[in-house]
């Protein structure tokens, strides 16, 4: 006769929470929308549709200028705007803070375009003095454009895009601003029109909600003209058919990603047309604070657990990067995901691979369609996490994200 055993509760059943920084949580009504037969790609309501969609995917850019749309990634779409913007040998100057800031200057070299990067490291904000000192130093014009990552997904880091424009016009160059939004798009403010950007690119699945798929670029007028003789551009990338179509087709040199519209409709819907999009960038500035908040009650007393930008003007609202200290960070997040159903991203970028202070470190995506609860359930997750790993914090953590929620800290 057998003894009767102790049954191991397994907390991770249930609806399990991505909080990495892409692929963002899908709202229910966006994987409705999508949920159906396809459509006619002709005549009917999805181009009608489509046509509705255009002053919206400004909207959210806050732009008045060019957009067009491809079947595609964020990579891919580095790839449409270095195809539009350049020729084979022109100069790009990279203003880099992280990852994608570097793998954006790797696709535009491997392309035949001449890429210099002003690399600002893991941790630190651009030097905007740097970039103006390194401009008037080019008087004669041969950096045809300087391209930025508004918020770089594997440090958090947030480009102050305004202050860049300001060093540009302090310099007197003629380059053209393009600057990557794919992290940051409907979660941290951006104005494209305002802030003097000539060239933005961004992609369905962070903020906006949507499956990953479909990538953006809007292009100024300015932008277009300076642009118009790039030998980089082929029939596929080439931005001006989309922008301008005489024929349904043209806005995807062919066939539509149906039920990606049909998503992204209902996502824009939601984002302006619902919650308004300064409401959703107050959202996401109050929850990201919650997470600052904790960390800082984490690293209370220990010199191992920090947020990875020390200034809060400098990070972004859409994802948070983290240092615990190797391994914990790689076991926190094991934990997390196999013990509770919550999966925290990899530190990415932050050490080579097969470098054991990879395992040091972790983020926490807050982007898209999150709430206070699903917020504060992943901080409180992590802190059952660092209890039963035995990591050591400083107490406090979740009352402090409380609080920022609560609007009394």
């Amino acid at each position: 006769m057998s003894l009767p055993t102790t049954p191991t509760a397994d907390l991770s059943r249930g609806r399990p929470y991505l909080a990495i920084p892409g692929p963002s949580v899908m709202p229910d009504r966006v994987l409705n929308a999508m949920h159906r037969a396809a459509p006619n790609i002709y005549a009917g309501g999805l181009p009608d549709m489509v046509a509705a969609l255009w002053p919206d995917l400004r909207a959210v850019a806050c732009t008045t200028q060019h957009v067009a749309a491809y079947i595609a990634n964020g990579h891919a779409v580095w790839e449409a705007a270095n195809a539009n913007m350049f020729s084979r040998g022109d100069l790009a100057l990279v203003v880099a803070t992280g990852r994608f800031g570097l793998s954006w200057a790797e696709s535009a070299r491997a392309m035949g375009i001449e890429v210099e990067v002003m690399d600002f490291g893991k941790s630190a904000p651009v030097d905007m003095a740097r970039v103006e000192d390194r401009l008037r130093a080019d008087p004669a014009g041969r950096i045809k454009a300087v391209l930025t990552t508004h918020v770089d997904t594997a440090t958090s880091i947030r480009t102050n895009v305004p202050a860049l424009r300001a060093a540009m016009d302090a310099a007197g160059h003629p380059a053209l601003l393009a600057v990557d939004c794919i992290a940051s798009l409907g979660c941290d403010e951006y104005r494209m029109d305002a802030w003097g950007v000539d060239v933005t690119v961004a992609a369905s699945q962070k903020g906006l909600m949507t499956p990953p798929g479909m990538g953006f670029v809007w292009f100024s007028e300015k932008a277009r003209q300076v642009c118009a003789g790039a030998d980089l551009r082929t029939p596929y990338w080439a931005w001006g058919p989309r922008a301008e179509p005489t024929e349904f087709w043209q806005y995807w040199d062919g066939t539509a990603p149906t039920h990606h519209l049909f998503g992204l409709r209902e996502a824009l819907t939601m984002i302006l047309h619902e919650e308004g999009l300064e409401n959703v960038w107050a959202r996401h500035d109050r929850l990201a604070r919650s997470v600052w908040a904790a960390f800082d009650a984490w690293g209370s007393g220990n010199d191992r657990i920090a947020l990875n930008v020390s200034q809060a003007t400098d990070r972004a609202r859409a994802v948070t990067a983290a240092r615990l200290g190797a391994p914990d960070a790689t076991r926190l997040r094991e934990w997390t995901e196999h013990r509770a159903g919550v999966t925290l991203g990899i530190g990415l970028g932050m050490a080579a691979g097969d470098d054991p202070a990879w395992h040091g470190f972790l983020r926490v995506a807050h982007m898209g369609h999150v709430n206070a609860h699903m917020t504060l359930g992943v901080i409180a997750v992590m802190e059952a996490g660092l209890l039963a790993l035995n990591i050591p914090h400083g107490p406090g953590a979740v009352d402090a994200a409380a609080r920022v929620v609560a609007g009394v800290a």
